[in-house]
């Protein structure tokens, strides 16, 4: 029989876990502002890039990443190995998720964080290990033709359904779980939805663009 209020305990941690406010504790650290006060404002690894530089946001972004791997990979599992779970698919994406929904809305930062993306990426790789490189490569493909992290990630998202599917076949690996396929529709909206102001600004055409990660074209700041 499950142990419910150890369940809830694992949950809440992985939520504690990625409400760990990364960015704004880097912006606070290095220049003493509140990183969602400039650029963007947004509380996230391109934001921190973008006013702080290149190495506080490689280091944010690995955090943020391990922030999302950790929940499913090792307390779920922890969890898995002393609890009799028929699924422990449903176990993870209940951990990783609850670490996305930290970072989204951390409540060290009166709820108000960044867009998910390199949080749910380090849910993706614990979850999906053979697809994500996949996901990753067709961002960059994007980010380098459109200068667009916001279009990438969007775009990544969406293609980590049908990734799902063609590439186990190809690849001679067993298919996803039920509850793992079933999640993965689920992740174009959840990210869609923390990317709606950015999906406004494309329309408008004052989307920031990352233009020194473009080869093909050049855009406007």
């Amino acid at each position: 029989m499950i142990d419910h209020s150890y369940l809830f305990l694992v949950i809440a941690i992985s939520y504690l876990l990625g409400s760990i406010p990364t960015s704004i504790i880097a912006g606070k650290v290095i220049r003493g502002i509140d990183i969602r006060e400039y650029g963007s404002g947004n509380a996230g690894g391109t934001n921190v890039f973008r006013v702080l530089g290149f190495k506080p946001a490689l280091f944010v972004i690995f955090i943020d990443v391990l922030k999302g791997w950790l929940p499913p990979a090792f307390l779920a599992q922890s969890f898995f190995e002393i609890q009799s779970i028929p699924d422990l698919g449903i176990l993870q994406i209940l951990c990783g998720f609850s670490a996305v929904i930290g970072h989204t809305y951390t409540i060290f930062g009166g709820f108000k964080g960044g867009k998910g993306v390199g949080t749910l990426g380090g849910m993706m790789i614990a979850l999906f290990p053979s697809v994500f490189p996949f996901c990753f490569g067709i961002a960059i493909i994007a980010i380098v033709f459109t200068g667009y992290v916001s279009l990438a990630s969007i775009i990544a998202s969406c293609s980590l359904p049908i990734l799902l599917i063609l590439l186990p076949p190809f690849l001679g690996l067993s298919p996803a779980p039920l509850s793992i396929m079933i999640f993965s529709l689920l992740v174009p909206w959840f990210i869609i939805f923390t990317h709606r102001s950015n999906i406004q600004r494309l329309r408008n055409g004052e989307e920031n663009q990352f233009k020194k990660a473009m080869i093909f074209k050049k855009g406007k700041d």
